[in-house]
């Protein structure tokens, strides 16, 4: 499966207080040579819009081209690593507006 940045996959994401996954859609956020060299994908989890709002949390403005059946938003806190083989597949890409949205609220998370 080629996966490539800011793709949208359902994907079995982790908890972050307890040992259990909940099946979920996620957006990849590594490049697309991490996948194809190692068979890894960096993942930011997505939630529903309904669920409280973080001050880092990235709002879906365009629906259509994510995929996703409901307003949504990216927590780019909540990150996991997978093995490419865990991705369920791919239901759509961040639009241009949704990616640099994105970028901007990871970069205090990545200091360098």
């Amino acid at each position: 499966m080629a996966l490539h940045p800011f793709d949208l996959v359902v994907v079995p994401f982790p908890y972050a207080g307890r040992l259990a996954e909940k099946r979920r859609p996620a957006v990849v956020i590594s490049a697309g040579a991490v996948s194809a060299r190692y068979k890894l994908v960096l993942l930011a989890m997505v939630t529903s819009a309904m669920n409280p709002r973080w001050d880092c949390d990235v709002d879906i403005t365009d629906l259509k081209a994510s995929g996703l059946p409901a307003p949504s938003r990216i927590c780019p806190v909540k990150i996991a690593t997978a093995d490419v083989s865990r991705i369920l597949r791919t239901i759509g890409k961040l639009s241009a507006a949704d990616r640099n949205a994105l970028r901007k609220a990871l970069l205090p998370f990545f200091p360098g």
